[in-house]
């Protein structure tokens, strides 16, 4: 149930919802503890009151006292040390008539400034009305605590000791009372009183304490609801917009800049998503581009084998049959070759992005293609591909292993496809003063009839259709992708004398990448 509720709410609600909860909880714990204050204090005092009734009524059946007015006040007087932590004392008869008064007797320095008779007669001889306070409250006194006798009289467990609590004027009373036996015989009662302020004190204290700590504490989460909200929930709430206005395509201004520039992990998390979002979005552009260029070049070799079919079922000459073949044979391929390219292009993308980037030696991955190049082309055509390394340098860089074999692969074998027969592939390796590691891949092929030779590595580009079977245009623009992503650089010119020379210049591991 609480889940469900919980589901629907946002992260600020569930947070105050769960505070309010715990709140609640800490309130009811804590009101039960208030609760029991008094009562607990209240008991332990009850506990002294007992024994000090205890105590005088074992006195008076061992002094064997008489239930007399001057007895009782000669019994008081003698045995003061029971009564020292106690404010007042007051034995009543079995008629429940006080019969002695430790006030009136005057036996505590803490009892009333006047004893019991003196007030009394006051108050006789000038009436209730022009009676002081204080007087007026002591009959209250009296009078409220014989009622509390006659009560006390017909408990059925009235032989037990009875506490209770009264409050008069700002003044707090613990009174206990308690009939007195004398061999087996109701002959009064006892009532013991003492100020407890300090009870009220502690429980006022301690609730005001909790209160105040309960206000503080709901402050703290307000305050902290309002930074959490303010500086964490708002921002993430607008990354959330952020990703839905980039689901919905939408046209909506972002101010996801806002966030980025934020040093914490949420200016990290707007930075990565923003990165991402672009990168994402570069990748379907990308993706766009090639479809729709994949689709003209393929428009191409389809109107052409559309034309040789219509062309070979209408014509019966051998020769020219044998032409419309080889065109029908030299589009498939090239279509072929297209499809082939371009899903190699799609399934670098996604593997790239999970690859890592280690520390790599050059010229031992150099090393490995050109042997490779070597033992297929030498024997093939008498191509040979020569490696020359200038200096003594390890030629370090960070980057993917087989993308690099790739890179270089793909610049041999284009090399190789525009050599003729019996000729040489140099393919040289230098590092600079500025760390940066060079590559050179030179032939004795035709060269390039571009004067900007940049248009190469463009898609689906290429300035030979004969060989165009051979060569989608799809080549050098993935080597020019798979550099960039090692934060390299391509360049390709032709030779004084004759062919064609590419340089690629990869960061080492020590150089600052631009």
């Amino acid at each position: 149930m609480l889940s469900n509720i919980l589901k629907n709410f946002s992260i600020l609600k569930k947070f105050l919802f769960i505070n309010f909860v715990f709140f609640v909880i800490i309130s009811i714990f804590t009101s039960i503890y208030i609760y029991n204050i008094q009562p607990s204090l209240i008991k332990d005092k009850s506990v002294k009151h007992y024994k000090i009734i205890d105590n005088t009524i074992n006195h008076i059946k061992r002094l064997k006292v008489s239930f007399v007015q001057e007895e009782i006040r000669k019994f008081l007087i003698s045995t003061k040390f029971l009564f020292q932590t106690i404010d007042r004392v007051i034995i009543y008869d079995k008629g429940f008539n006080s019969i002695s008064d430790t006030d009136a007797l005057d036996l505590d320095p803490r009892s009333f400034s006047r004893n019991f008779g003196i007030l009394e007669t006051d108050i006789l001889n000038n009436g209730m009305d022009n009676a002081p306070t204080q007087s007026k409250d002591l009959i209250n006194k009296n009078s409220f605590l014989k009622n509390v006798l006659i009560e006390y009289s017909n408990f059925d467990n009235f032989e037990n000791p009875f506490t209770f609590i009264q409050d008069f004027n700002d003044q707090f009373l613990l009174i206990t009372i308690k009939n007195i036996l004398i061999n087996e015989k109701k002959v009064g009662y006892i009532a013991v009183i003492e100020d407890s302020n300090d009870i009220k004190f502690a429980f006022n204290e301690r609730k005001n304490f909790v209160l105040r700590t309960a206000a503080i504490i709901a402050l703290v989460i307000i305050i902290f609801s309002y930074v959490l909200n303010r500086y964490f929930l708002k921002p993430i709430k607008n990354l959330v917009h952020y990703t839905e206005i980039i689901k919905d395509k939408s046209k909506e201004d972002t101010n996801i800049n806002l966030y980025k520039n934020r040093k914490d992990e949420l200016g990290i998390l707007s930075k990565s998503m923003d990165e991402m979002t672009s990168e994402l979005q570069r990748r379907i552009n990308n993706a766009e581009n090639f479809s729709r260029d994949l689709v003209h070049e393929i428009r191409n070799p389809l109107a052409s084998l559309k034309s040789a079919a219509e062309i070979i079922s209408e014509t019966e000459e051998k020769d020219q049959k044998s032409k419309l073949i080889n065109i029908v044979s030299h589009d498939v391929e090239r279509i072929e070759r297209l499809i082939t390219d371009y899903s190699q292009i799609l399934k670098d993308e996604a593997a790239i992005s999970a690859e890592k980037m280690t520390k790599l030696n050059l010229k031992n991955i150099l090393n490995s293609v050109v042997d490779d190049f070597n033992n297929i082309y030498n024997s093939k055509r008498g191509i040979s591909v020569k490696l020359s390394a200038n200096g003594s340098g390890k030629y370090e860089i960070l980057g993917i292993e087989n993308r690099i074999e790739q890179i270089v692969a793909n610049l041999l074998d284009n090399s190789v496809s525009f050599s003729e027969d019996n000729k040489q592939i140099d393919v040289t390796l230098s590092s600079g003063d500025d760390g940066k590691i060079r590559v050179n891949v030179i032939d004795e092929g035709r060269g390039f009839k571009e004067t900007d030779t940049k248009k190469i590595f463009k898609r689906f580009y290429s300035n030979r259709p004969e060989k165009f079977g051979e060569h989608s245009g799809l080549g050098l623009n993935i080597v020019k992708n798979l550099v960039e992503l090692h934060s390299g650089t391509i360049n390709a010119k032709n030779n004084k004398d004759k062919g064609a020379n590419v340089e690629i210049i990869f960061p080492g591991v020590n150089s600052k990448v631009d």
